[in-house]
């Protein structure tokens, strides 16, 4: 069989990798609004202490970062879709524990299986999709992945805000829930395609020498590295990879910011649910609707300088966020900053695929999603010790500002361009990779 890369030849694929990453993103986003507002009062979180609240956070990054690493290595063995499914059967438990929680634990607890079905299924939507498209729909592909699913945070942001408000909040979250997981369950198990055979064709096309067009400048590494050889290789021992794992963890401060930390202070400010709502919904329709032209110009343009303008607007956003004093005026910063996330946040993947070998790509995005969300605990523990030390909510706006500039400077300094196109790799180059 010929597995023919394009988005127009696996369209469905496509589609279907669409669909399950939706659903991802709403699993992720009945999380968003209702919980940390209400930590205080529905979850018995002792009042002030921005270090608990934040714990669920840092639980869902440290399981979701681990198991991106390990939903990488697994899928390279098993399939794309066995991990897929895996990933659904870990999050049928999470919509009981939010309805019988006695207490914060168990919302901690269950952001640990959050983290392992993130972890299993939007990793392998971003896989997937890295497997049928060309070098040339990276940027586009990762775009439409990133705008369905982050569509679905906002949407389940929004949705759960008027459930909350109008039934009660712990029935409302739970219906929401079990539905979700159980269509995305049979989604998976029903119509998922899988591109694993597109990732090995491709390998064997390329060690053949029968590739076509700019060629990827590919990292140079062994032909079947084992899994602590991967891991070396995107964390340190290639600057650009370096570069690119630096700043996909940094980035998650500003998710961390939105899912934790916003929430808690627009409460402070007087906010409502519903209120809370539209503004964490608005930051990710942004993020997620303007991928669908972010995406596409970092193919047209390169991965570098998206990535770096968009780190200088999320720092702008975020640091502008707790001067204003309306709800115009956060719905404002909220916007910019998710339009900085769209400009970095699939020109980052794009630019690992770029450069990781197709025969070893599902490692070394898993790699980097492993700091990436590793990033949601770093910055979700760094925001709620200052806010607790300082006594001040603010300190964590200000912290994750400087953060994503000091990343961008980082980004200047350290990250080659990686599109084929641009800067495509010698022929020596091509050879040794």
């Amino acid at each position: 069989m010929t597995y023919t890369l394009g988005i127009r030849e696996n369209l469905r694929p496509f589609l279907e990798q669409l669909l399950q990453v939706f659903f991802v993103g709403m699993t992720i986003g009945l999380q968003r609004t209702v919980i940390p507002a209400l930590a205080e009062t529905e979850f018995g979180v002792v009042h002030g202490s921005m270090t608990a609240i934040f714990a669920f956070v840092v639980s869902f990054g440290i399981v979701k970062g681990a198991m991106n690493f390990v939903s990488g290595r697994l899928s390279e063995r098993v399939g794309r879709r066995r991990v897929l499914i895996w990933g659904w059967l870990v999050a049928l438990p999470i919509p009981f524990m939010i309805l019988w929680a006695p207490s914060w634990g168990w919302i901690v607890a269950a952001n640990v299986l959050l983290g392992v079905n993130q972890g299993f299924c939007w990793s392998m939507t971003v896989t997937a999709k890295m497997d049928i498209v060309k070098g040339s729909q990276r940027g586009m592909a990762t775009g439409f992945n990133e705008f369905a699913g982050y569509g679905g945070v906002a949407a389940a942001g929004l949705l759960t805000g008027y459930l909350a408000s109008y039934f009660d909040p712990r029935t409302g979250l739970f219906a929401f829930g079990l539905v979700v997981i159980l269509l995305a369950l049979a989604a998976a198990a029903l119509a998922f395609t899988e591109t694993l055979p597109f990732a090995r064709a491709e390998a064997a096309r390329h060690k053949a020498g029968i590739t076509s067009g700019p060629q990827p400048r590919y990292a140079t590494g062994p032909d079947s590295p084992n899994t602590a050889q991967v891991f070396a290789l995107v964390s340190w021992r290639n600057r650009t990879f370096m570069a690119l794992a630096q700043a996909g963890s940094v980035e998650k401060f500003v998710d961390a910011l939105m899912w934790a930390l916003v929430p808690v202070f627009l409460v402070s400010k007087g906010a409502s649910l519903i209120e809370i709502g539209w503004i964490t919904g608005l930051y990710g329709f942004v993020w997620g609707g303007s991928q669908l032209w972010t995406g596409p110009l970092s193919d047209v343009v390169g991965r570098k300088w998206p990535t770096v303008v968009g780190f200088f607007l999320c720092s702008g956003g975020v640091i502008t966020f707790p001067f204003l004093a309306t709800l115009t005026g956060w719905a404002v910063a909220a916007a910019v900053s998710g339009v900085g996330m769209a400009l970095l946040y699939p020109t980052l993947i794009a630019a690992m695929g770029d450069i990781a070998h197709p025969s070893w790509r599902g490692s070394a995005l898993g790699v980097y999603r492993f700091w990436r969300d590793l990033g949601y605990a770093i910055g979700a523990l760094a925001m709620g010790l200052i806010a607790d030390a300082t006594g001040m909510l603010q300190a964590g706006f200000w912290l994750t500002g400087a953060a994503m500039a000091l990343s961008a400077f980082w980004l200047i300094l350290g990250m080659e361009e990686t599109h084929p196109r641009i800067n495509p790799a010698l022929e020596q180059e091509n050879t040794d990779a």
